[in-house]
């Protein structure tokens, strides 16, 4: 599963061909979530508040690039990188 971004200790990958409803999981020490990127909704798992504050805070401004990046994964593209938090 390709990393498209890291900041402040979060992963964020996105599978090739993954099924939907699009989305993106993030990984943070031992925990990791799913999450929409239409609602930025919480699929599965889940994150300390914190961390889970700034993976959506990304998602809100990134949410645009990670649309484009889950439409490449579906047609096994280059997915590429997304701009940390910064």
């Amino acid at each position: 599963m390709p990393e498209i971004s890291r900041f402040y200790g979060i992963i964020i990958k996105m599978y090739y061909d993954d099924h939907p409803p699009a989305h993106f999981h993030a990984y943070y020490g031992d925990f990791e979530v799913v999450v929409n990127i239409e609602t930025l909704g919480v699929l599965a798992g889940n994150l300390p508040p914190r961390a889970m504050g700034l993976v959506t805070e990304w998602g809100t401004y990134r949410q645009e690039e990670l649309r484009a990046a889950w439409e490449n994964a579906r047609q096994l593209q280059k997915i590429g990188k997304i701009e940390p938090l910064s």
